[in-house]
């Protein structure tokens, strides 16, 4: 009898080992560019103290959480090409550099290893798919803004599936239209101007891009509701359909929420909190086809760096957090920062009276905001400053700038949210690793991002 159960256990072991040992067919790795240790946390918390949801965001549910190290070959504090290189090659790199090791000798990301050993590729970001975060996956250049090398590298990949919101290396130096559009023709690329579209396209290989109605720097910002915007979630789905259509059994999906650093950089809580949210959500569709696939799916979740040192808790707030205050903010800092200028350029009549009214409409200062009546003064001289006379220099950050208005009037609104920042740019901060699915234990312990793509190639043996 014991030599029996002995040898029933023998074979159970060894089957075990067998499972274990098997690659995943299907490999997700999610982005969440910018996305920090407070940026996920501060999610969190809204989804429990505001939302009400007992259940932690998704990626928080996932059995493995561990932290990274995210410094560059040149600097403690990476931009987005040295970070992208390092968590698609495994190769540190100098910032700036893309897909390239600081000698400039060209380092092969694990899509392009995985495609050519006959796997599916999509890559999908709420930015532009030549930016550093997707350039990574398929690009070896010197300078991450060789848009057009990049993109002729893009539309010569060989991928199934890349979706973001627009390509900016179409225009020479003159701003006359060049032939990228036609290279990604003469690669049997389809080009889908946003979903609608894409339910025509009949290649199998698609590039989608926003709806040509909208010209945004990204896919759209979730808090500013933008009409006719794609969604990261959308966009994941239909990668995950156009792969299947393609008849993919094996395939590598990389998704990135590039918003979430975009809103960091401007120091924009709110908008930060509801990129962070609408990032699970696409990462929803990861994990339903995880549950579908349990013994053959791998998913891993981490940031490229941290951007602008947000901190939950400030000198205002005390012991506490008040996000409930974000459901009143129905427009970006970016967008705020846009329609101030839009103003200035109009020189239409726009008095405090006016701007007081669409403080309240779309901050929910007054109405829903607590703005006190000293801080209404100090919008009040700030907003004549700005507006009545010559106008102040403008706070430069790297995707936008803002009068000294918008600084003040998000200012206040972190006063009392109680979210803070301590720069405009990246920091040299931790960033989140959460994984679930087949070899996911390895990344459980302190990781570099160099690691993350080597233990990938490790499991995929």
């Amino acid at each position: 009898m014991f030599n029996r159960l002995l040898s029933f256990c023998l074979c159970l072991a060894a089957s075990v080992a067998v499972m274990a040992s098997e690659a995943p067919r299907y490999v997700f790795y999610f982005i969440g560019d910018g996305m920090g240790m407070a940026h996920a946390l501060g999610a969190q918390v809204y989804n429990r103290t505001v939302l009400g949801n007992t259940d932690p965001i998704l990626m928080m549910q996932f059995p493995i959480a561990s932290q990274c190290t995210t410094h560059s070959a040149s600097s403690p504090v990476t931009d987005s090409a040295a970070a992208g290189t390092a968590l698609s090659t495994g190769h540190k790199t100098k910032n700036g550099m893309l897909g390239m090791g600081p000698d400039t000798t060209a380092v092969v990301s694990i899509a392009k290893e995985l495609f050519d050993r006959g796997y599916g590729v999509a890559l999908i970001t709420t930015v532009q798919p030549d930016d550093a975060t997707p350039g990574a996956f398929y690009a070896h250049v010197p300078k991450r803004s060789m848009f057009y090398e990049i993109g002729k590298q893009m539309a010569e990949c060989g991928y199934d599936f890349i979706a973001g919101s627009q390509l900016r290396g179409t225009k020479d130096k003159d701003g006359n239209p060049n032939d990228l559009i036609t290279t990604f023709e003469a690669n049997g690329v389809d080009i889908a101007y946003g979903l609608d579209q894409l339910k025509d396209k009949k290649s199998s290989r698609v590039l989608l891009l926003n709806p040509e109605e909208i010209t945004l720097k990204e896919i759209g910002y979730t808090i500013d509701s933008v009409p006719g915007a794609m969604t990261l979630a959308d966009m994941t789905a239909a990668g995950l359909e156009h792969l299947n259509k393609n008849g993919r059994d094996r395939f590598f999906m990389m998704v990135e929420g590039g918003s979430i650093d975009h809103a960091a950089h401007s120091n924009d809580g709110g908008t930060i909190i509801k990129d962070v949210i609408s990032f699970n959500q696409a990462l929803q569709h990861a994990y339903d086809f995880y549950l579908a696939h349990p013994d053959e799916t791998l998913i891993v979740v981490t940031a490229d760096h941290e951007t602008g040192g947000m901190a939950l808790g400030n000198n205002n707030v005390g012991y506490d957090l008040h996000l409930n205050y974000i459901d009143y903010q129905k427009i970006s800092k970016d967008s705020f920062a846009d329609f101030c200028r839009a103003i200035r350029r109009s020189r239409r009549i726009f008095d405090w009276p006016d701007m007081k009214e669409y403080l309240e409409e779309n901050m929910g200062f007054w109405r829903g905001v607590p703005v006190t009546e000293q801080q209404t003064e100090e919008l009040k001289k700030e907003f004549d400053r700005c507006f009545k006379g010559d106008a102040p220099t403008d706070h430069k950050t790297l995707y936008n700038s803002f009068n000294s208005f918008t600084d003040l009037v998000y200012k206040i609104q972190d006063s009392f949210t109680g979210l803070g920042f301590t720069s405009n740019a990246h920091t040299g901060g931790f960033v989140p690793v959460y994984a679930i699915g087949v070899g996911a234990e390895k990344f459980g312990n302190m990781n570099d991002n160099t690691q993350l793509p080597a233990k990938m190639r490790e499991i995929l043996k």
